[in-house]
């Protein structure tokens, strides 16, 4: 990024106490106000509710339940007045019964009220009916009770006046008690009507303090999180379109903000880091054009390796086996060991020269996948070095091969190579036996090519896969030094690995090679590879 790129970003204003909050401040600020409110309303409302029940109990428990036993005890007192006058006038001992469950209901409603009323009106009231009406009961009842029965009672009509005027003033009593009972019934229930309303008005702020905080928190949310993240995605979008000299502005909270300077940060970061990889990227083309020069000086060496540097080895080769047959009366011992010398050497090179285009090709000329079965094709190993095979009377078995996606060519040259190396270091001690076993080992096929050769120590394990190292001098086993490492070039190539199991304690060599179970992706020829 430039150095008039960077000074073209505004200059954020100076930081208030607002701008310095973070979106954590903002929230518990927030949060704490609303549950202060809410706790205010919620204590408001729990006093209400409070209030309410308690005027409610007193309604349920006092003032109803006071108010019924009192009309239970003016309807008590009327049947012992019914009973009193019917039992004066005829004296008939039926009319004593109203009187005698009038006293049992009397009782009753009397405790009952006695445990119910407790401001002192309802007492005084309750005083009040108990007197009069015990004086009616002593001047005039109990007296008509006790006179015989079966013929008219003389003490009723002599005191039917005062008894007359005694019960008006039980009745007036009996009024004035229920008409203040009906009163603080009808106060407790105009107090009951005026708690629930003001209950619903508290619930209802209560209902309309959240609606008005949920809009509230979105509204703050978008404005202070929701807006400022939109910005800052619009910006990190245009960036990973390509665009990395636009500048991502930071707004909103602190944390938003400080969110926004590490991208512009990490932008810029990325801005001046493209920077160099173009100018690295302009050097690897320069290296890659130069590499793929390189690969076809290869190449053509290659074709001058496979054509024109062995026609001279043949003629050399063909010109001495001639001086050998048509001068060969001419020429002592000591010449023909000098020729002999010079084939061996020629072949030599041939042969050389021939496993050298053999390790360039694996992977540039041989790169057909398709599936291969393995068990035909170590069949078809076997028949080839089937003289090899008769020649040191070996054994040569496999387990059931599995079918694999590979270069039918190159998986046969490492056939070859490991089955002949196999026959080649024979032990001359016991019979050669060579077998190739598999397994399954997830997605890939396990193989172990074993025989009871010589055998490699374990200190050679790396150095046997490199190109041109040898353990043994060819005057003991004729070779190049090539075949271990075309192997593991083969193998590698086919997304596998090869190494030497040096862990058996028994005789010989274990080779131990995976390829791949399933269809690998094919592999860049050598020629990519390099470039």
């Amino acid at each position: 990024m430039s150095a008039s790129a960077r000074s073209a970003r505004p200059v954020p204003p100076p930081a208030t106490w607002r701008s310095r909050w973070t979106t954590r401040q903002w929230l518990r600020a927030g949060v704490s106000v609303a549950l202060i409110v809410l706790m205010s309303l919620s204590v408001l409302g729990a006093v209400v509710l409070n209030r309410m029940t308690t005027i409610s109990n007193r309604l349920v428990d006092r003032s109803s339940p006071a108010l019924i036993a009192a009309v239970r005890l003016e309807a008590a007192l009327l049947n012992q007045e019914t009973g009193i006058r019917g039992y004066g006038i005829s004296g008939d001992p039926v009319f004593l019964q109203p009187y005698q469950q009038g006293l049992t209901q009397q009782r009753e409603s009397d405790r009952q009220l006695l445990a119910l009323v407790d401001d002192p009106t309802t007492r005084e009231d309750l005083r009040v009916v108990r007197e009069r009406s015990r004086t009616w009961q002593e001047r005039f009842a109990s007296v008509v009770a006790a006179a015989p029965a079966n013929q008219p009672v003389a003490v009723a009509r002599e005191r039917s006046e005062e008894g007359k005027v005694t019960f008006d003033g039980v009745r007036q009593a009996l009024a004035v008690q229920q008409r203040h009972l009906q009163a603080a019934r009808d106060e407790s229930r105009a107090d009951l009507i005026a708690m629930r309303s003001l209950r619903n008005g508290i619930f209802s702020a209560i209902s309309l303090l959240i609606l008005a905080l949920a809009v509230v928190v979105s509204a703050a949310l978008r404005r202070a999180v929701t807006t400022p993240l939109e910005r800052l995605a619009a910006d990190a979008r245009s960036v990973a379109e390509g665009d990395f000299s636009h500048p991502i502005l930071s707004s909103g909270p602190a944390d938003m903000r400080a969110l926004g300077q590490d991208v512009e940060a990490m932008r810029r970061r990325m801005a001046d880091d493209l920077a160099r990889s173009e100018e690295v990227r302009a050097v690897l083309d320069e290296q890659t054009a130069d590499l793929r020069r390189s690969n076809t000086e290869l190449e053509q060496f290659a074709y001058v390796a496979s054509h024109d540097l062995q026609e001279p080895l043949r003629k050399v080769t063909a010109f001495c086996q001639l001086l050998e047959r048509n001068y060969s009366d001419r020429l002592d011992d000591r010449a023909r060991k000098y020729i002999e010398f010079a084939v061996d050497g020629a072949l030599r090179m041939q042969t050389l020269i021939n496993d050298l285009l053999d390790f360039s090709r694996v992977g540039r000329l041989h790169n057909q996948h398709a599936p291969v079965d393995l068990q035909a094709l170590f069949a078809e190993t076997a028949k080839t070095l089937s003289l090899a095979i008769t020649e040191a009377d070996a054994d040569v078995t496999c387990d059931p091969l599995p079918t694999v996606t590979g270069d039918r060519t190159q998986l046969g040259m490492l056939l070859h190579n490991l089955l002949g190396n196999a026959i080649k270091f024979r032990s001359p001690d016991r019979p050669c036996r060579v077998h190739l076993a598999v397994q399954r080992d997830d997605g890939m096929w396990r193989f172990t090519f074993g025989d009871n050769g010589i055998g490699i120590a374990p200190e050679f394990a790396d150095r046997i896969f490199v190109i041109f190292q040898r353990l043994h001098t060819r005057q003991d086993y004729p070779g190049n030094g090539i075949g271990l490492a075309l192997c593991k070039k083969i193998v590698e190539f086919h997304g596998g690995t090869i190494a030497l199991d040096s862990g058996d304690a028994e005789p010989g060599t274990r080779f131990v090679f995976t390829l791949p179970a399933d269809p690998p992706e094919p592999a860049a020829p050598a020629g990519e590879e390099n470039s």
